[in-house]
């Protein structure tokens, strides 16, 4: 009697009926809609800088080459989409710790105290890893990628002091060959630029959902060891799925979302020493 009261008092109020469940949730919706439209306007208005930040990756390969930085508008409306793109771009990202603290408050009420300790690690590791994933999208993928791509370029390549091209263009009149010089569309690169970072961010979270599955016993590390040759296959139509249509980008993101399968496995694994670890001294006592 006195266990079941304890648990009474641990536990949240959480004995609404399903009209007021129903009621929360839309509240929890309406708040994360509301955030990320916020930050869409606002990343909006500031699209220029966000642009010369996304841009940035290609501009340090272009100079590389002693190429300079441009990208091209194909269509009359691509400015216009380009600057509707970023502000997407931007309000996911800003608005993302916003959808996850409202879905905490969402399931929190109904949570016993010691999984609310569980979950909340969890729950703030979710939007690290996914700047952390971004960040190694934009700092390493990108430059290495751009550079690879670039590398395919021949004939006339525009120098510093020629921008327009004209004195290369003439140094190279008589090869037999037509040139291959990169001229970019905004859109484009735009597309692949957030698809990259996107993709990595969300391929990060991978450890933070398998060890909160771990955490709460719907997952082993031996059952995720298992299946790990299924794994594989999965990951590889993912990778095909989420990048561009190239073995390379594919072959990296297959690399990287398989190395945080393999630490995910390690991570469970720990857990589940460390839960065995507790019932023996529980069973000590």
């Amino acid at each position: 009697m006195a266990t079941k009261s304890a648990k009474s008092e641990d536990i949240d109020d959480s004995s609404a009926p399903l009209i007021e469940h129903l009621a929360e949730l839309r509240t929890r919706l309406i708040w994360s809609v509301l955030a990320f439209v916020v930050a869409m306007v606002l990343c909006y208005f500031v699209w220029n800088p966000i642009f010369d930040f996304l841009t940035q990756p290609i501009c340090h390969a272009l100079e590389k080459r002693g190429q300079t930085c441009g990208l091209i508008l194909l269509k009359l409306q691509e400015g216009f989409f380009v600057a509707m793109r970023i502000a997407f771009f931007g309000g996911f990202v800003l608005a993302f710790p916003v959808v996850g603290y409202q879905l905490w408050r969402f399931v929190a009420p109904g949570l016993y105290r010691s999984e609310k300790n569980a979950l909340l690690p969890f729950l703030l590791a979710s939007p690290i890893m996914f700047l952390i994933g971004a960040a190694f999208a934009y700092y390493v993928i990108l430059p290495w990628a751009f550079d690879f791509f670039l590398g395919f370029q021949q004939g006339p390549l525009a120098l510093p002091d020629d921008p327009t091209g004209t004195a290369a263009t003439a140094t190279t009149a008589a090869q037999p060959w037509a040139g291959v010089v990169f001229q970019g569309s905004v859109e484009e690169y735009l597309r692949l630029t957030t698809k990259f970072i996107l993709a990595f961010g969300l391929s990060f979270q991978l450890p933070v959902a398998l060890t909160l599955m771990g955490k709460a016993g719907l997952v082993s590390s031996e059952g995720l060891a298992s299946v790990r040759r299924y794994a594989v296959i999965v990951i590889l139509v993912l990778a095909a799925m989420i990048t561009p249509p190239d073995v390379i980008s594919q072959v990296v993101l297959f690399s990287v979302i398989y190395g945080l399968y393999e630490i995910s496995i390690y991570l469970v694994r720990r857990i589940e020493k460390k839960r065995d670890l507790d019932e023996q001294e529980a069973d000590v006592e």
